[in-house]
């Protein structure tokens, strides 16, 4: 009989690594390069570029940095977006700090797009006030950046990348995380090894795939929130998922993105017989906030209207110069966007919720930090405003650069693993029976629409789900989900992306964030399972 790979001892470093980062995207290798030339381990369950979310990013990075616009102008239209919960001081700290960021960028050699002057070229996506949207070629943003930010940091010696590790725990000692365990051979090893760390920062990315229809990578899956939430971490607003109205709807896991510049330059939302539905729900119209635009969407699909994405007039013959990677898309779906509508449905594209973070990107657990989507910053309220995910991702891995050089005296220590031991077990997730099902239970049940019953029934599932697999990585994935579905139970109320057809309103008494930890979570789902 096989030995049960999780329970054997890793093989450890042969010393101890001054700082960890978990996860390869535009926080991960922002934050190495800021740190350097300081000794950085990355570790990346994918080659870096391929399995962030950052690099799928369409539509650019938001800044004030206009002759028009001001702090106080970006400030208020991601108050107005975060419905009623945004962190107003460190929003501000966000918006401030984002012309210099996008500054640093540059000088990491990211391209984008200019004026005939030579002035970058600025655009505008819903519910911003102000053309503030630093883009390149149009739809390419997130790969520019990260193709410019691997070049950089390939180049920087003090940055030691690790691809196809798969972090799978955090070690904690007492309040303190002292490393991580991870699994190489992108988490397909017989073996696991430990990483003593003294500082550890966990950009690990979204929660996409917990859910059955998503825009993000399948290394998107909670497991870094599931980690912390494990290792103590107290998590904020985990019952706020963001779907994108316009995820291009072929039946691809996961689903192509037709970007909100599309709508911010003119194209329109119709049904199947043609009419502009999204001017009967709101004065913006295709521009309202991203969650009335996606129950929208929503209620024309489930209605048997369909709902397409009409690119024809605004965008026309331009729209493969002006939005290369949504016309490869079409293209291959055999959908023409020149002269056809493009079929769409609303798919998980963004979690506000996550880790708690303070505002110099520190978590509630000494000796871990974090930065982007896994992090909850308190920026994005109960709804992301478009593209201030990028923004966030970079102005907060500057910070923890910033405070762990002023915490942390400087090691120089700097190994890497011996060969471990093997064994004859192997790890399997992607074809889990309890996966395919937690993902459609999780949109089924917390999707677009929520209710009450619906959320019981799906929290008595995943206790069910988490009894028949008791797999590590799966468990990370368990407790995120779990916490999901507990907070936005406890929610008695609709706001943002979170959406109670029992709970239609919002209720002022709930005008204010979730703080929970994984124990808060448990107790509720035991309360439920009775």
């Amino acid at each position: 009989m096989p030995t049960n790979i999780e329970s054997i001892r890793p093989q450890s470093w042969q010393g101890i690594d001054d700082i960890v980062i978990v996860g390869g995207g535009l926080a991960g290798l922002f934050c190495a390069l800021k740190l350097a030339p300081r000794p950085v381990t990355v570790l990346a369950a994918a080659p870096i570029g391929h399995g962030a979310s950052s690099a799928w990013a369409q539509g650019g990075i938001a800044a004030a940095m206009s002759p028009g616009d001001t702090v106080e102008k970006h400030l208020a239209d991601t108050l107005a977006a975060g419905a009623g919960i945004v962190d107003e001081k460190i929003a501000r700290l966000m918006i401030s700090e984002g012309p210099d960021r996008i500054r640093d960028l540059l000088s990491y050699g990211v391209p984008f797009d200019r004026d005939l002057e030579g002035q970058l070229l600025l655009s505008r996506e819903a519910a911003h006030s102000e053309r503030r949207i630093v883009r390149v070629k149009g739809d390419q943003a997130g790969k520019a950046i990260m193709e410019a930010l691997i070049a950089a940091v390939r180049n920087t010696p003090s940055i030691r990348v690790m691809e196809g590790y798969v972090v799978e725990e955090l070690v904690v000692e007492g309040r303190f995380v002292s490393g991580v365990i991870a699994r190489p051979d992108a988490g397909k090893s017989k073996t696991r090894v430990a990483f003593p760390a003294r500082a550890v920062v966990m950009c690990s990315g979204g929660i996409g795939h917990l859910y059955q229809v998503t825009t993000n990578p399948a290394e998107a899956r909670g497991a870094g929130l599931g980690m912390a939430a494990k290792a103590g971490a107290m998590i904020a607003d985990p019952e706020f998922v963001q779907f994108h109205p316009t995820a291009i709807d072929i039946g691809r896991d996961p689903a192509p993105l037709a970007t909100e510049a599309l709508r911010g330059d003119g194209a329109i939302l119709v049904n199947a017989a043609g009419h502009r539905f999204m001017t009967d729900l709101h004065p913006d119209a295709e521009l309202a906030p991203r969650d009335v635009v996606a129950r929208g969407v929503f209620a024309e699909v489930k209605a048997g209207r369909g709902a397409f994405l009409d690119c024809t007039k605004a965008v026309g013959a331009h729209f493969r110069e002006r939005f290369p990677t949504v016309y490869a898309s079409c293209m291959e779906a055999g959908i023409d966007p020149v002269t056809q509508p493009i079929p769409v449905v609303p798919a998980v594209h963004y979690h506000m919720g996550g880790v708690l973070v303070d505002a110099d990107g520190k978590t509630t657990v000494d000796g871990l930090w974090a930065a982007g989507e896994v992090t909850s910053t308190g920026v994005h309220g109960a709804n992301r405003l478009a593209s201030n995910s990028l923004l966030e991702a970079v102005v907060f891995a500057a910070r923890i650069a910033e405070n762990i050089k002023g915490m942390l005296p400087e090691s120089t220590l700097y190994e890497w693993p011996k060969n471990a031991g093997e064994n004859d077990e192997l790890v399997t997730l992607e074809d889990s029976p309890q996966l395919a099902e937690l993902r459609r239970r999780m949109s089924a049940e917390a999707g677009v629409i929520r209710s009450g019953e619906g959320l019981k029934t799906l929290i008595r599932d995943i206790a069910r789900l988490e009894r028949e697999n008791t797999r590590i990585r799966f468990s990370n994935m368990v407790a995120a989900a779990k916490l999901i579905a507990t907070a936005a139970y406890r929610r008695e109320e609709s706001r943002g992306g979170h959406f109670r057809s029992d709970c239609p309103d919002t209720v002022e008494s709930w005008r204010h964030r979730t703080y929970m930890t994984l124990k808060d979570a448990e107790r509720t789902a035991a309360e439920i399972a009775g």
